[in-house]
């Protein structure tokens, strides 16, 4: 079988595509899971960053003594982050800013009997906990794509986790150096 294959709907009828048929997805049994995840949920809550520390080092092969990065090792990999990569992260965030700015809902009033309102509000969280894949490569888009919207939403508070890597115990510099850029400065190595 190809890695990958093409799936060419031009001329279909949209409305009547199969698309679980169309885009198969892996078969998961989710329920021969769950146990440790309940597992790894109860640790957690129960004991907190002594939890996940050990947790990293288990699973990530990871030994960490902190899981919060500093915040001047964020500065620091922006400062250290290639010009070029950081002119293509400054426009990726200004495009989607732009994007997201333009699809921000707006509250509605509207009337429907005199003197009866009905308003339609749109109010963002106040807080927001956003995980950074970085296993097997960094997606320093999934900063991007994440933190901008609920920036513009108008959360208030961002927290970012990342897995860290084993040569550093930090996550990947892109992924801290477009925190920084985005001013995030909660951001964990778990």
């Amino acid at each position: 079988m190809p890695l990958i294959r093409r799936i060419d709907l031009r001329g279909a009828d949209r409305a009547s595509v199969d698309y679980r048929a169309v885009v198969p997805r892996a078969e998961f049994d989710v329920e021969s899971v769950m146990h440790r995840v309940r597992e790894i949920t109860e640790s957690v809550r129960t004991e907190g960053d002594a939890a996940l520390i050990a947790l990293t080092e288990e699973l990530d092969g990871v030994r960490l003594t902190d899981i919060r990065v500093p915040a001047q090792t964020l500065m620091d990999a922006l400062v250290d982050l290639d010009p070029a990569i950081r002119a293509a992260l400054e426009e990726s965030v200004r495009r989607l800013r732009a994007t997201c700015e333009a699809d921000l809902e707006q509250d509605a009033t509207i009337e429907v009997a005199p003197g009866a309102r009905v308003t339609h509000r749109a109010v963002p969280v106040d807080r927001v906990g956003l995980y950074v894949p970085g296993g097997v490569a960094p997606l320093v888009s999934t900063v991007v794509m994440n933190v901008v919207p609920a920036q513009v939403a108008g959360v208030g508070s961002i927290a970012l986790s990342a897995p860290p890597t084993r040569e550093t115990g930090l996550p990947d510099s892109s992924i801290l150096a477009a925190c920084a850029l985005l001013g995030v400065t909660e951001v964990y190595a778990v």
